[in-house]
Protein backbone atom coordinates (compact mmCIF):
# COMPACT_ATOMS: atom_id res chain seq x y z
CA UNK A 1 0.00 0.00 0.00
CA UNK A 2 2.70 2.63 0.84
CA UNK A 3 4.71 1.31 -2.05
CA UNK A 4 1.90 1.82 -4.22
CA UNK A 5 1.11 5.42 -2.36
CA UNK A 6 4.94 6.35 -3.14
CA UNK A 7 4.42 5.46 -7.02
CA UNK A 8 1.14 7.57 -7.27
CA UNK A 9 3.11 10.62 -5.69
CA UNK A 10 6.33 10.15 -7.89
CA UNK A 11 3.28 9.91 -11.15
CA UNK A 12 1.76 13.22 -9.60
CA UNK A 13 4.56 14.77 -9.69
CA UNK A 14 5.88 14.36 -12.92
CA UNK A 15 2.69 14.93 -14.15
CA UNK A 16 2.63 18.39 -12.60
CA UNK A 17 6.23 19.13 -14.03
CA UNK A 18 4.88 17.99 -17.09
CA UNK A 19 2.08 20.75 -17.33
CA UNK A 20 4.53 23.45 -15.67
CA UNK A 21 7.04 22.86 -18.31
CA UNK A 22 4.42 22.76 -21.50
CA UNK A 23 2.72 25.83 -19.95
CA UNK A 24 6.56 27.53 -20.21
CA UNK A 25 6.94 26.54 -23.45
CA UNK A 26 4.01 27.79 -25.32
CA UNK A 27 4.17 31.11 -23.86
CA UNK A 28 5.50 33.53 -26.39
CA UNK A 29 5.63 37.19 -26.75
CA UNK A 30 3.06 39.70 -28.18
CA UNK A 31 3.66 39.81 -31.90
CA UNK A 32 5.43 42.90 -32.92
CA UNK A 33 3.25 45.69 -34.13
CA UNK A 34 2.70 45.78 -37.59
CA UNK A 35 5.33 48.96 -39.24
CA UNK A 36 3.43 51.81 -39.73
CA UNK A 37 2.48 52.87 -43.62
CA UNK A 38 4.93 55.70 -45.53
CA UNK A 39 3.09 58.88 -44.70
CA UNK A 40 2.47 60.31 -47.99
CA UNK A 41 2.25 64.36 -48.33
CA UNK A 42 -0.37 65.34 -50.53
CA UNK A 43 0.88 67.48 -53.76
CA UNK A 44 1.62 71.13 -52.78
CA UNK A 45 -0.54 74.11 -54.96
CA UNK A 46 2.22 74.02 -57.14
CA UNK A 47 2.63 70.33 -57.67
CA UNK A 48 -1.61 70.30 -58.42
CA UNK A 49 -1.42 72.97 -60.77
CA UNK A 50 1.55 71.93 -62.95
CA UNK A 51 -0.38 68.31 -63.56
CA UNK A 52 -3.88 69.91 -63.84
CA UNK A 53 -1.99 71.91 -66.87
CA UNK A 54 -1.68 68.64 -68.37
CA UNK A 55 -4.50 66.58 -67.37
CA UNK A 56 -6.61 69.16 -68.53
CA UNK A 57 -5.53 70.05 -71.45
CA UNK A 58 -7.65 71.30 -74.13
CA UNK A 59 -8.00 69.85 -78.20
CA UNK A 60 -6.07 73.30 -79.21
CA UNK A 61 -3.26 72.19 -76.87
CA UNK A 62 -2.99 75.44 -75.53
CA UNK A 63 -1.98 77.33 -79.28
CA UNK A 64 -3.61 79.01 -82.28
CA UNK A 65 -2.72 78.96 -85.60
CA UNK A 66 -0.87 82.78 -86.58
CA UNK A 67 -3.28 82.58 -89.65
CA UNK A 68 -6.66 82.10 -86.85
CA UNK A 69 -4.66 84.70 -84.69
CA UNK A 70 -4.90 87.35 -87.00
CA UNK A 71 -8.16 86.85 -88.43
CA UNK A 72 -9.18 87.29 -84.56
CA UNK A 73 -7.25 91.04 -84.33
CA UNK A 74 -8.53 91.44 -87.75
CA UNK A 75 -12.17 91.00 -86.57
CA UNK A 76 -11.44 93.30 -82.92
CA UNK A 77 -12.43 89.72 -80.76
CA UNK A 78 -12.18 91.56 -77.01
CA UNK A 79 -8.92 89.52 -76.20
CA UNK A 80 -5.43 90.46 -74.12
CA UNK A 81 -2.56 90.32 -76.70
CA UNK A 82 0.90 89.97 -74.92
CA UNK A 83 4.09 90.40 -77.17
CA UNK A 84 7.22 89.14 -74.85
CA UNK A 85 9.91 89.79 -77.30
CA UNK A 86 12.16 92.80 -76.32
CA UNK A 87 11.19 96.10 -75.91
CA UNK A 88 13.26 97.65 -78.99
CA UNK A 89 12.19 95.14 -81.15
CA UNK A 90 8.17 95.64 -79.97
CA UNK A 91 9.07 99.27 -80.81
CA UNK A 92 9.28 98.96 -84.06
CA UNK A 93 6.46 96.65 -84.76
CA UNK A 94 4.48 94.74 -83.46
CA UNK A 95 0.30 93.31 -83.54
CA UNK A 96 -1.88 95.83 -82.96
CA UNK A 97 -3.44 96.16 -79.05
CA UNK A 98 -0.43 93.93 -78.08
CA UNK A 99 0.94 94.71 -74.48
CA UNK A 100 5.14 94.66 -73.83
CA UNK A 101 6.39 92.77 -71.34
CA UNK A 102 9.87 91.66 -72.21
CA UNK A 103 10.52 87.73 -71.65
CA UNK A 104 11.60 87.54 -68.02
CA UNK A 105 10.71 88.79 -64.64
CA UNK A 106 8.76 91.90 -66.45
CA UNK A 107 5.95 89.19 -67.02
CA UNK A 108 5.96 87.76 -63.53
CA UNK A 109 6.29 91.51 -62.00
CA UNK A 110 3.32 91.93 -63.90
CA UNK A 111 0.97 89.13 -63.33
CA UNK A 112 -1.69 90.91 -61.23
CA UNK A 113 -2.26 93.01 -64.07
CA UNK A 114 -3.22 90.81 -66.53
CA UNK A 115 -6.73 90.38 -67.19
CA UNK A 116 -8.68 86.80 -66.07
CA UNK A 117 -11.83 87.32 -68.14
CA UNK A 118 -10.22 87.66 -71.19
CA UNK A 119 -8.16 84.69 -73.23
CA UNK A 120 -4.38 85.84 -73.39
CA UNK A 121 -2.83 85.72 -76.71
CA UNK A 122 0.91 85.54 -76.31
CA UNK A 123 3.83 85.44 -78.57
CA UNK A 124 7.45 85.60 -79.08
CA UNK A 125 9.96 85.17 -82.47
CA UNK A 126 9.46 81.75 -83.04
CA UNK A 127 7.10 80.40 -80.19
CA UNK A 128 9.52 78.55 -77.40
CA UNK A 129 9.31 81.56 -74.74
CA UNK A 130 6.08 82.27 -75.19
CA UNK A 131 5.40 78.05 -74.64
CA UNK A 132 6.89 78.40 -71.32
CA UNK A 133 4.84 81.58 -70.46
CA UNK A 134 1.66 80.53 -71.47
CA UNK A 135 2.22 76.67 -69.25
CA UNK A 136 3.00 79.40 -66.18
CA UNK A 137 0.18 81.76 -67.05
CA UNK A 138 -2.60 78.81 -67.02
CA UNK A 139 -0.79 77.03 -63.81
CA UNK A 140 -1.28 80.87 -62.22
CA UNK A 141 -5.28 80.46 -63.27
CA UNK A 142 -5.58 82.81 -66.49
CA UNK A 143 -6.69 81.33 -69.98
CA UNK A 144 -3.56 81.71 -72.21
CA UNK A 145 -2.21 80.42 -75.75
CA UNK A 146 0.62 80.93 -77.54
CA UNK A 147 0.47 81.87 -81.08
CA UNK A 148 2.23 79.45 -83.41
CA UNK A 149 6.23 79.61 -84.38
CA UNK A 150 5.72 83.21 -82.98
CA UNK A 151 6.34 86.69 -85.04
CA UNK A 152 9.39 85.70 -86.74
CA UNK A 153 8.06 82.08 -88.27
CA UNK A 154 3.96 82.66 -87.78
CA UNK A 155 2.50 86.03 -87.61
CA UNK A 156 4.86 87.85 -89.94
CA UNK A 157 4.29 85.48 -92.67
CA UNK A 158 0.65 85.88 -92.67
CA UNK A 159 -1.23 87.87 -95.17
CA UNK A 160 -2.39 91.35 -94.36
CA UNK A 161 -0.31 91.56 -91.03
CA UNK A 162 0.63 94.88 -92.57
CA UNK A 163 -3.34 95.86 -91.85
CA UNK A 164 -2.83 94.80 -88.03
CA UNK A 165 0.58 95.73 -87.06
CA UNK A 166 1.49 99.43 -85.30
CA UNK A 167 4.94 100.98 -83.72
CA UNK A 168 2.76 102.58 -80.92
CA UNK A 169 2.61 101.01 -77.37
CA UNK A 170 0.10 99.57 -75.56
CA UNK A 171 -0.21 99.79 -71.68
CA UNK A 172 -1.59 97.02 -69.08
CA UNK A 173 -5.35 97.98 -68.35
CA UNK A 174 -5.85 99.35 -64.48
CA UNK A 175 -8.35 97.22 -62.67
CA UNK A 176 -8.73 94.81 -60.18
CA UNK A 177 -5.51 92.85 -59.70
CA UNK A 178 -6.02 88.85 -60.30
CA UNK A 179 -6.16 86.78 -57.85
CA UNK A 180 -3.02 84.08 -58.07
CA UNK A 181 -3.06 81.12 -55.15
CA UNK A 182 -0.03 82.69 -53.46
CA UNK A 183 2.24 79.50 -53.67
CA UNK A 184 2.16 79.40 -57.34
CA UNK A 185 2.24 82.97 -57.88
CA UNK A 186 5.88 82.88 -55.83
CA UNK A 187 6.97 79.32 -57.84
CA UNK A 188 6.33 81.40 -60.94
CA UNK A 189 8.12 84.64 -59.77
CA UNK A 190 11.02 82.01 -59.05
CA UNK A 191 10.93 80.57 -62.16
CA UNK A 192 11.36 83.97 -64.49
CA UNK A 193 14.13 85.23 -61.98
CA UNK A 194 15.89 81.75 -62.55
CA UNK A 195 16.60 83.08 -66.15
CA UNK A 196 18.90 85.15 -64.14
CA UNK A 197 21.32 82.16 -63.23
CA UNK A 198 21.41 80.77 -66.30
CA UNK A 199 21.98 83.96 -68.77
CA UNK A 200 25.13 83.46 -70.85
CA UNK A 201 25.52 79.62 -70.12
CA UNK A 202 24.61 76.81 -72.26
CA UNK A 203 21.02 77.17 -70.71
CA UNK A 204 20.46 80.24 -71.24
CA UNK A 205 16.50 81.06 -71.69
CA UNK A 206 15.94 77.52 -70.17
CA UNK A 207 16.69 75.90 -73.78
CA UNK A 208 20.34 74.50 -75.57
CA UNK A 209 21.25 75.46 -79.00
CA UNK A 210 21.13 72.38 -81.27
CA UNK A 211 24.86 72.72 -81.50
CA UNK A 212 25.60 72.43 -77.72
CA UNK A 213 23.07 69.30 -77.53
CA UNK A 214 24.66 67.32 -80.39
CA UNK A 215 28.29 67.95 -78.87
CA UNK A 216 27.01 66.45 -75.14
CA UNK A 217 25.20 63.71 -77.24
CA UNK A 218 28.35 63.28 -79.00
CA UNK A 219 30.30 63.13 -75.79
CA UNK A 220 27.97 60.70 -74.47
CA UNK A 221 27.22 62.98 -71.27
CA UNK A 222 25.54 60.74 -68.34
CA UNK A 223 24.39 63.85 -66.88
CA UNK A 224 21.55 64.73 -69.48
CA UNK A 225 18.88 62.64 -71.08
CA UNK A 226 17.14 63.31 -74.19
CA UNK A 227 13.24 63.27 -73.98
CA UNK A 228 10.79 63.36 -77.47
CA UNK A 229 7.74 64.76 -77.20
CA UNK A 230 6.96 64.12 -80.49
CA UNK A 231 4.36 61.48 -81.45
CA UNK A 232 5.21 57.71 -81.00
CA UNK A 233 4.85 57.18 -84.60
CA UNK A 234 7.02 60.26 -85.58
CA UNK A 235 9.62 58.67 -82.69
CA UNK A 236 9.48 55.43 -84.36
CA UNK A 237 10.48 57.15 -88.27
CA UNK A 238 13.41 59.01 -86.29
CA UNK A 239 14.71 60.43 -83.07
CA UNK A 240 17.38 61.72 -81.19
CA UNK A 241 19.97 58.90 -80.41
CA UNK A 242 18.81 57.44 -76.86
CA UNK A 243 16.22 60.16 -76.53
CA UNK A 244 13.42 58.57 -74.31
CA UNK A 245 9.30 58.83 -75.91
CA UNK A 246 6.38 60.97 -74.04
CA UNK A 247 4.12 61.96 -76.97
CA UNK A 248 3.05 65.38 -75.87
CA UNK A 249 -0.78 65.49 -75.14
CA UNK A 250 -3.72 65.25 -72.44
CA UNK A 251 -2.53 62.89 -69.69
CA UNK A 252 1.41 62.61 -70.39
CA UNK A 253 1.98 63.90 -66.38
CA UNK A 254 1.14 60.36 -65.93
CA UNK A 255 4.23 59.30 -67.42
CA UNK A 256 6.82 61.98 -65.70
CA UNK A 257 7.55 59.84 -62.65
CA UNK A 258 9.62 57.68 -65.65
CA UNK A 259 12.26 60.94 -66.10
CA UNK A 260 14.92 60.80 -63.38
CA UNK A 261 15.27 64.14 -61.35
CA UNK A 262 19.46 63.60 -61.02
CA UNK A 263 20.17 64.43 -64.76
CA UNK A 264 18.92 67.40 -66.62
CA UNK A 265 16.03 67.03 -69.30
CA UNK A 266 16.55 67.98 -73.25
CA UNK A 267 13.06 68.11 -74.15
CA UNK A 268 12.58 68.67 -77.94
CA UNK A 269 9.17 68.19 -79.71
CA UNK A 270 8.79 69.16 -83.64
CA UNK A 271 9.87 73.38 -83.60
CA UNK A 272 10.36 73.54 -79.87
CA UNK A 273 6.41 75.54 -78.89
CA UNK A 274 5.26 72.37 -76.71
CA UNK A 275 8.46 71.59 -75.68
CA UNK A 276 8.37 74.71 -74.19
CA UNK A 277 5.13 74.32 -72.24
CA UNK A 278 7.05 70.90 -70.92
CA UNK A 279 10.06 72.50 -69.67
CA UNK A 280 7.86 74.52 -67.86
CA UNK A 281 5.86 72.31 -66.59
CA UNK A 282 8.74 69.72 -65.60
CA UNK A 283 10.85 72.39 -63.61
CA UNK A 284 7.92 73.34 -61.02
CA UNK A 285 7.34 69.67 -60.80
CA UNK A 286 11.03 70.00 -59.65
CA UNK A 287 12.88 68.52 -62.89
CA UNK A 288 15.52 70.36 -64.11
CA UNK A 289 14.71 70.38 -68.08
CA UNK A 290 15.87 72.56 -70.73
CA UNK A 291 13.86 72.71 -74.53
CA UNK A 292 15.84 72.03 -77.91
CA UNK A 293 16.25 74.93 -79.94
CA UNK A 294 14.00 74.82 -83.23
CA UNK A 295 13.18 71.13 -81.94
CA UNK A 296 13.88 67.79 -84.31
CA UNK A 297 13.05 70.91 -87.06
CA UNK A 298 10.63 71.78 -90.30
CA UNK A 299 10.10 73.28 -93.49
CA UNK A 300 8.28 76.01 -91.52
CA UNK A 301 11.19 77.08 -89.03
CA UNK A 302 14.31 76.14 -90.87
CA UNK A 303 17.11 76.84 -90.30
CA UNK A 304 16.58 75.90 -86.39
CA UNK A 305 15.93 72.52 -85.87
CA UNK A 306 17.39 69.50 -85.08
CA UNK A 307 16.95 67.46 -89.12
CA UNK A 308 17.58 71.49 -90.31
CA UNK A 309 21.03 71.12 -89.14
CA UNK A 310 21.27 68.05 -90.13
CA UNK A 311 22.35 65.82 -87.52
CA UNK A 312 21.49 62.70 -87.77
CA UNK A 313 18.29 60.63 -86.17
CA UNK A 314 18.32 56.82 -85.33
CA UNK A 315 15.20 54.57 -85.81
Amino acid sequence: MKKNSFKFLVALLILSLSFSLAGCGAKQEPPAPAPAAPETSAPSAVETAANAYFANMPQDVYKISQKDFIDKVKAGEDMFILDIRQADVYDKGHVKGAVNAPWGTAISDNLSKLPKDKTLMVYCYTGQTAGQAVALLNMAGFDAKSVNLGWDFGISKVEGIADVTETESNDFPQGTPADIPADVKTAVEAYFKGLADVKGTTYANYKISEDDAKALLDAKDDSVIFLSIRSAEDYAKGHIESAMNIPFGKGMEQKFNTLPKDKKIIVYCYTGQTAGQTVAGLKMLGYDAVSLNGGMGMESNAPQGWINKGFPVVQ
